[in-house]
């Protein structure tokens, strides 16, 4: 009984995670509450703002946002206009009004140089450094780390990724095994992430998302067999299995960069940070997992048959949740 109550525990835990997710955060594919913005600066102190995203709230007095010494100008058909002087520079900084997610920026200049970057909000403003637009290492160095920091967060907050990442970590026995099987899904995932984002080979949203949900469900039906003594090749050769699905999911990640419109020559970089960033996130995720698992071992060791059945079933039956929630979406496209 007392078995039986900890799997049930566990299950329980992983459908609120579920439930929880498919409200907030449960797939990474659009990043949704992202603005996108573009300034040119048309002239000398002259300075042009265009809305990318028609839902985005209209900025009824452009002089909130701006350095104190510039003035709004009278409006475009579809753009604001404003004057500095002297012109914007690197200790300058505009404030939206904005209670998204972050904006993108791209800094079309004068000198034709063309500079984009990712800033988060705080839920009521999105603060634009114009150092962080400007061309040169500050502005190289700001792109990294702000990538680095969206791979990280859209990995660990990005449930179904992690729950497919819990299922290798069921599936396969053995230290070595595990590093062949983690590895061969990060090869698989950037591939298909950086063919996304370069439009080598894009992918509609709604068949990716249906695809991860049945990859889950597919991994939790292999746990389950192999706990009941049946072996298949995904328990002979997982590192097959954690490629081809690694390509599925790398479509999802490029939904993060997919979405943001970076300009082209900051995007290889942008790439190269925001996966980095993925993989330091999927590193620390596994590392909590083994942690615990160890922990387990040395107190629970009785248990811990029931508490992988409870796990590989909570992970089947999430998935399977969202298989089914995802499929009228392929309707809808």
């Amino acid at each position: 009984m007392r078995s039986f109550k900890q799997s049930l525990f566990i299950i329980l835990i992983l459908g609120g995670a579920a439930f929880l997710g498919s409200n907030s955060i449960a797939h990474d594919i659009d990043v949704t509450g992202v603005a996108r913005v573009i300034m040119d600066e048309t002239e000398e102190g002259f300075y042009q703002l265009s809305i990318v995203d028609q839902q985005v709230p209209p900025l009824f007095n452009i002089e909130r946002i701006l350095p104190p010494r510039c003035e709004g100008l009278e409006p475009g058909r579809f753009s604001y206009r404003f004057y500095c002087e002297p012109q914007l520079n690197v200790d300058d900084q505009l404030s939206f009004p904005w209670g998204f997610e972050g904006v993108v920026v791209i800094a079309n200049w004068n000198d034709d140089s063309s500079v984009s970057g990712y800033f988060p909000g705080d839920g009521s403003d999105v603060v634009i450094p114009l150092a962080d637009l400007k061309a040169g290492a500050a502005s190289i160095s700001s792109l990294a780390i702000r990538y680095l920091e969206l791979g990280a967060e859209h990995i660990l907050l990005g449930i179904d990724h992690l729950l497919f990442v819990l299922g290798l970590l069921l599936l396969v026995k053995g230290f070595w095994k595990l590093i062949k099987t983690v590895t061969a899904f990060t090869i698989a995932h950037s591939i298909t992430l950086a063919f996304a984002v370069l439009g080598i080979f894009p992918v509609p949203n709604a068949p990716i998302e249906v695809l991860i949900a049945l990859s889950i469900v597919f991994l939790a039906r292999e746990v389950i067999m192999a706990q009941r003594g049946q072996r298949t090749l995904a328990h002979a050769s997982p590192w097959i299995i954690a490629f081809i699905f690694g390509l599925i999911h790398g479509f999802g990640f490029a939904g993060a960069l997919g979405e943001l419109g970076l300009s082209d020559g900051d995007i290889p970089l942008a790439l190269l940070f925001f996966n980095l960033g993925v993989e330091a996130g999927q590193v620390a995720f596994i590392g909590a997992l083994v942690t615990i698992n160890m922990l387990f071992a040395k107190f629970l060791s009785e248990q811990l048959g029931s508490l992988y059945r409870g796990l590989a079933y909570g992970l089947g039956g999430i998935a399977a949740y969202w298989f089914i929630e995802r499929l009228p979406s392929l309707y809808l496209v």
